[in-house]
This record gives structure tokens, C-alpha cells and sequence, in this order.
């Protein structure tokens, strides 16, 4: 049996044989995508609660939760960095230290709104 007959075949919902299985993953590779940090997070998020992976357009879902989040951050960086707490000083490591205080807070945001969502 050739290849396109086994396409044929596994499109019509025909049953397909042990050997005819091996033919078709290797015809058909599977689309790998590639998500963010978020949208990995979401994944796995997913994944624990057993949540069914049959969800229609689950790649477009997952590289949405990476678009909001990046979105979320900047708007939130552009907030948060006028307040004065967050802004630029003389000092290095005071400096430092309130850059990393700022994205803790966004990260921590990002996560409870967007990628942890019930």
C-alpha cells in the first residue's frame, strides 16, 4: 500500500494496520510549535489540572497567552517605572534592586491574570 492510499485511508476514519501507522507518522510529521515562557507555563498548567487536550485551536490559545503577557508587561513596565519608587537613582545596585522589585510585581501579575486562569 502506498503512501497516498494510507492518507486517503486515515482522512476517511478507515482503521489503519500497526504497519500502516508507522507509514502515516512518518508522512505525516506533526507540527511542532514553539511558545514563550508564558505560553509554556500555560501548557503545563494544563497539563496538571487534566485538562482535555482536545481544546480547538489550542497552538493559537497558547501563543495568545504569550501575546497578552508581553503586552501586559510593557504597559505595566511603562506604569510602574513613573511611579517613584521604581525610578532611576545615582546608585548601581539601588537601581538594580528596584528594576528587579518592578518585574517581580509584573510577573506576579502576569501570572494571576493571564497564564493561572480558572
Amino acid at each position: 500500500m502506498n503512501r497516498a492510499e494510507i492518507l486517503r485511508k486515515a482522512e476517511a476514519n478507515e482503521g489503519l494496520t500497526v504497519k500502516e501507522i508507522k507509514i502515516y507518522q512518518k508522512t505525516v510529521k506533526p507540527e511542532k510549535h514553539v511558545y514563550g515562557k508564558y505560553g509554556n507555563l500555560a501548557k503545563q498548567y494544563l497539563q496538571d489540572k487534566g485538562i482535555d487536550w482536545t481544546i480547538a485551536n489550542l497552538p493559537e490559545y497558547l501563543h495568545g497567552v504569550d501575546r497578552q503577557a508581553d503586552e501586559l508587561y510593557d504597559t505595566m513596565y511603562e506604569k510602574l517605572s513613573k511611579q517613584e519608587r521604581f525610578r532611576k537613582t545615582g546608585d548601581f545596585m539601588e537601581n538594580l534592586k528596584r528594576e528587579t522589585e518592578m518585574q517581580q510585581l509584573i510577573e506576579e501579575e502576569i501570572l494571576s491574570e493571564i497564564v493561572y486562569v480558572k
